[in-house]
């Protein structure tokens, strides 16, 4: 489990390339520390990766075909920079929103505009994903944890203050260049429980004669909300 507060900017080091996977070497003095060990889960990009290799201040990482299907990882190069968050301990202080480090899927940004001190984005995406963003919801782009400003269709907004321009990789990112995003968790699994909920066999049939009532109280209180 992630926050979505990035730590890091890594610098990516070496890319070897399969037929079918890539391993990165990522340089991180930040998040590679005496504590940091084998097995270990690192965001790259909001891409949850397992630490391979330990080398000084880098670590490397296997990245499987699908990820590369699914992410924006396949486009690093070495001297690419990436976004880096160890994940949470514990007994961490929690500051962004749940991010799982499971990308949904990529956007396109479409347009880059300063609103005041920040700088503002709208970002392409399919509508497979935007089903799931709301306007003042939270989403994890390049593994930034960010609050959506609007939701149309096809597109959403992100406002980037001067602090998270300097600690990213979005400063770096131009028209038309392909973002990795996560959707907030709650969305997907409230939109499970109404597709499971609709089907019509007689073991659902009551909860889903509920579900098609609306969505009260009582109803969320039955399943667990």
């Amino acid at each position: 489990m992630f926050t979505g507060i990035v730590e890091d900017l890594g610098s990516v080091l070496a890319v070897e390339r399969g037929a079918d996977f890539a391993r990165l070497t990522v340089d991180s003095p930040v998040v590679v520390t005496d504590r940091t060990m084998l097995g270990d889960s690192i965001a790259v990009n909001g891409v949850c990766l397992t630490v391979t290799g330990l080398h000084g201040s880098a670590f490397t990482a296997d990245v499987m075909h699908e990820t590369l299907r699914r992410s924006s990882l396949g486009t690093l190069r070495r001297g690419s920079h990436v976004n880096v968050e160890r994940a949470m301990p514990a007994d961490g202080r929690f500051s962004g929103h749940f991010v799982s480090g499971h990308i949904d899927g990529t956007g396109t940004i479409a347009s880059i505009t300063r609103d005041g001190i920040a700088t503002t984005y709208a970002v392409r995406a399919p509508y497979a994903l935007m089903r799931f963003i709301a306007e003042k919801g939270s989403i994890a782009v390049e593994g930034i944890s960010l609050t959506v400003t609007f939701a149309s269709e096809d597109a959403f907004g992100i406002a980037v203050i001067p602090h998270t321009a300097a600690h990213t990789v979005l400063p770096e990112r131009r028209v038309g260049d392909v973002v990795n995003l996560e959707i907030d968790p709650l969305a997907r699994y409230v939109a499970r429980l109404m597709a499971m909920l609709a089907r019509s066999d007689d073991t659902v049939s009551a909860d889903a004669d509920a579900a098609s009532a609306g969505i009260t109280e009582q109803f969320l209180a039955a399943h667990g909300f």
